[in-house]
């Protein structure tokens, strides 16, 4: 589990082809001293909001196993050597809960629509694909590139949030430009509850 409180902005190493063809699964060695510190095989790390598990880790470093189902619903298959990733490791059941529980499991990309730069913070407006537009409300909860961010206002096929100086500066999102791509997790209480209520009509049914 983790809280979408981003620790560190890493950068992608290297990225190699694992499999026979092109596309089926990737190797990624991410930097990223931080969260490497005390890293071990088989522990969490989460790439952009994609949780990966740890291969091993050397000199500040880390690799990860990438397979085609998490290159096909992420963003992740657009990364290149230099690229720079948001990072967080696993929370601790000690941890301050300072963002909402994300999995680091994606359920869908949108890509930047609109920048609106403002005296002390950036609003970002985001696509919103259909099948999730009815887990995200007006003041809840999404990850966007894992980082844990209230939303500010949503529409049809759209959503915005509103950024800060210190998240600007300490994760990709004060970098991404019109029609980056991002991952998406959305808050998995609504889910939760959505299928609770299905079952519910279901046997009273």
């Amino acid at each position: 589990m983790f809280t979408g409180i981003v620790e560190e902005l890493g950068e992608v190493a290297a990225i190699e082809q694992a499999g026979d063809s092109p596309g089926e699964a990737a190797r990624i060695t991410v930097r990223g001293p931080v969260v490497t510190s005390d890293a071990a095989h088989g522990d969490s790390i989460a790439v952009n909001g994609v949780c990966l598990t740890v291969v091993d880790s050397a000199d500040g470093a880390f690799r990860a196993d990438v397979m085609k189902e998490t290159l096909d619903r992420s963003s992740l298959g657009a990364l290149v050597p230099g690229s720079p990733v948001n990072l967080e490791r696993a929370a601790k059941v000690s941890d301050r809960l300072g963002g909402h529980i994300v999995q680091g499991h994606v359920d869908g990309t949108a890509e930047v629509l609109e920048r609106f730069t403002g005296s002390r913070s950036e609003t970002l407006r985001f696509s919103l694909p259909a099948e999730l537009a009815r887990y995200v409300v007006e003041k809840g909860s999404i990850a966007v590139d894992g980082v844990s961010l209230t939303v500010a206002s949503v529409g049809a096929d759209n959503f915005t949030v509103s950024l800060i100086p210190t998240t600007l500066d300490l994760t990709t999102l004060g970098r991404k430009g019109i029609g980056a791509p991002v991952n998406l997790e959305v808050d998995v209480i609504a889910k939760y509850v959505e299928r609770l209520v299905a079952a519910g009509r279901g046997a009273g049914a």
